[in-house]
C-alpha cells in the first residue's frame, strides 16, 4: 500500500499517525502492508510527517507539486493548490506511481471535533 499524507506545517506525529491508521483500517490493511509514506517534496521534512514514517518503518518518498498536479485525482483542492502549488497531496502522492485508489482523502478531525491538519489516502501500488 502506498500512503498519500498532506499536513499543515507543524502537526504533531500522534495526528498523522491517528489518520494514516484509519485510513488503513478503512482499506482493510494494516501497518505492516505499506510499503511507503509519499508527500509534496515542500513537506518532506515536516516533523510530524517524517516521524510517521519512522514510526511504521517506512521511507518517506517525496515529488515536487508540478509532478503531483500532473496526477488526476477525484477531489482536487484550491486550497492545497494555493498553499504547496498542486491541488492535491494525499491523493496524488498515493497515485503518482500508478494503481489503484483504495480510499480516496480523509482529513483528520481536530481539536473540538472540526477539521484537523491532515489529509490521508491509501492506493494499491501500481
Amino acid at each position: 500500500m502506498i500512503v498519500g499524507v498532506g499536513a499543515r506545517a507543524g502537526v504533531a506525529p500522534d495526528e498523522v499517525l491517528g489518520l494514516v491508521r484509519a485510513v488503513l483500517d478503512e482499506a482493510g490493511a494494516g501497518a505492516g502492508d505499506v510499503v511507503a509514506l509519499v508527500t509534496v517534496d515542500v513537506k518532506g521534512q515536516e516533523p510530524g510527517i517524517v516521524a510517521a514514517a519512522g514510526a511504521l518503518g517506512v521511507p518517506l518518498v517525496t515529488y515536487d507539486a508540478g509532478t503531483l498536479a500532473a496526477v488526476p485525482v477525484p477531489h482536487p483542492s484550491e486550497g492545497a493548490r494555493g498553499a504547496v502549488g498542486t491541488p492535491s497531496v494525499a491523493e496524488a502522492a498515493a497515485l503518482v506511481g500508478g494503481g489503484e485508489l483504495l480510499v480516496p482523502k480523509r482529513i483528520s478531525t481536530g481539536a473540538g471535533g472540526g477539521a484537523g491538519r491532515v489529509t490521508c489516502a491509501v492506493a494499491r501500488a501500481g
